[in-house]
């Protein structure tokens, strides 16, 4: 029997996150393989899945790719997986536009039930209004149960499993408030500077969570055949390989199906611009993911031949694909409280990390060029020093609305600020 559930919330902040790696950790430590999963464009939630599991998380988004594509990323990679556990964002309903491209469009069109976690602090019989309006909302939505989370007592829990029972819905646990379960977050979002699976919390999570009953709600034959549609097209490997910039913090901002998709056409060779230098004479490509490069400056700086090797790769016509973290590598500097630090050069364009210049930056992004469409997200705080570059071309956001994020062209090379999703640029 294969199982399958979606991990959501009412809201963010209702410790869903902290649930699902929990649950991702406890099947993982019972001996079932786990195949997580993360709803829209989030990379670092990912790497806390990719750590509990032993399997990397992959982003299901409707947005950047189309349901189809969304379907066939599901089964492919949860194929020979015991428990498939995706990860929900924001609220249940919320999406680019209304409910469009929100956990619920997810787990309709993946056909799995939804794990709701509703942080329970401070209300009681309240919670049936709350969870009558989930239930309801959309007819279409299957719900295996309610995780109550922030706990206060003994007392607190039953009466919010009479609730549940009133209102039609599975208790499936009531987690007590404890410090434990708080993660701590830094800069864009969840710190990922130490991953741990912290035995502590997953046996919480045991102790009050019905896993048996859970299991019985979310079981499925696994002999059924899903006939999702074949969105890759047969590609032979080129002997060229593709390099890639990879490092725990720096360079880590990478979709798992931009490597896969790399992977099928190329040899991949990572390397760590802090501390190695790229032979890229050859290369098919040079891709620079997004990351942390403004906590590494001191580092990048003194890895003076591989910023050279990288500038000398451009102004020979390599072709180079930087996003985000990537693309201000690229550029002539980054500047900080602390003083300037100067990059690669290959971008006539300064960028600021001051704490004074820092304001978020954040949505789907979709533009054309040379006759293709791009699609993928954005996330930053950092900015352009000065009056924002002119851009190759007009950025949309995700309603169609124009944004001022610019998109570089320079022989062969594109950068911009947003992490692209690679069912559109490869």
């Amino acid at each position: 029997m294969k199982a399958a559930f979606l991990i959501a919330a009412p809201s963010s902040g209702s410790g869903k996150t902290t649930i699902a790696r929990g649950l991702m950790a406890l099947f993982t430590r019972q001996g079932y393989r786990v195949q997580p999963f993360k709803c829209g464009p989030d990379y670092i939630d990912t790497k806390f899945h990719t750590a509990v599991c032993g399997r990397p998380s992959v982003n299901l988004d409707t947005f950047m790719t189309t349901p189809a594509h969304v379907r066939e990323l599901f089964d492919r990679y949860g194929d020979d997986a015991d428990v498939c556990i995706v990860e929900g964002m924001m609220g249940l309903f919320d999406g680019y536009d209304r409910d469009r491209g929100s956990c619920y469009e997810i787990a309709t069109l993946l056909d799995i039930p939804i794990v709701l976690v509703v942080d329970a602090r401070s209300a009681a019989y309240s919670m049936a209004a709350l969870l009558q309006g989930f239930l309801h909302f959309r007819e279409d939505a299957r719900f295996a149960g309610v995780i109550f989370n922030k706990v206060g007592s003994q007392r607190h829990a039953a009466m919010l499993r009479e609730v549940a029972a009133e209102a039609g819905i599975a208790c499936l646990g009531c987690i007590p408030k404890q410090a434990t379960l708080e993660q701590g977050s830094r800069y864009l979002g969840l710190d990922f500077s130490e991953i741990t699976t912290a035995d502590e919390w997953v046996n919480l999570l045991e102790r009050n969570i019905e896993v048996r009953n859970l299991m019985e709600f979310i079981t499925r034959d696994k002999t059924v055949s899903h006939a999702w549609e074949n969105v890759f097209s047969p590609v032979r490997k080129t002997n060229a390989p593709c390099f890639v910039a990879r490092n725990s913090e720096s360079f880590s901002f990478i979709y798992q199906e931009t490597l896969d998709r790399f992977a099928r056409e190329h040899e991949l060779i990572f390397f760590d611009p802090e501390t190695e230098v790229p032979e890229l004479q050859g290369a098919s490509l040079l891709y620079l993911p997004g990351g942390y490069p403004e906590k590494h400056l001191k580092e990048l700086v003194l890895a003076e031949k591989t910023r050279r090797a990288i500038r000398d790769y451009a102004q020979h016509g390599g072709r180079i694909l930087a996003e985000c973290g990537g693309m201000m590598y690229l550029c002539e500097r980054i500047i900080t409280d602390d003083g300037e630090y100067p990059m690669c050069g290959v971008l006539p364009y300064s960028i600021t990390a001051r704490k004074g210049d820092r304001h978020l930056s954040l949505g789907y992004r979709r533009f054309e060029l040379d006759g293709h469409e791009y699609r993928g997200h954005e996330f930053h705080y950092t900015q352009f020093l000065g009056d924002v570059p002119s851009s190759v071309t007009q950025v949309y956001n995700a309603k169609g609305e124009p944004v001022a994020t610019p998109v570089f062209r320079v022989g062969n090379v594109l950068a911009s600020y947003t992490h692209l999703y690679p069912e559109y640029y490869i």
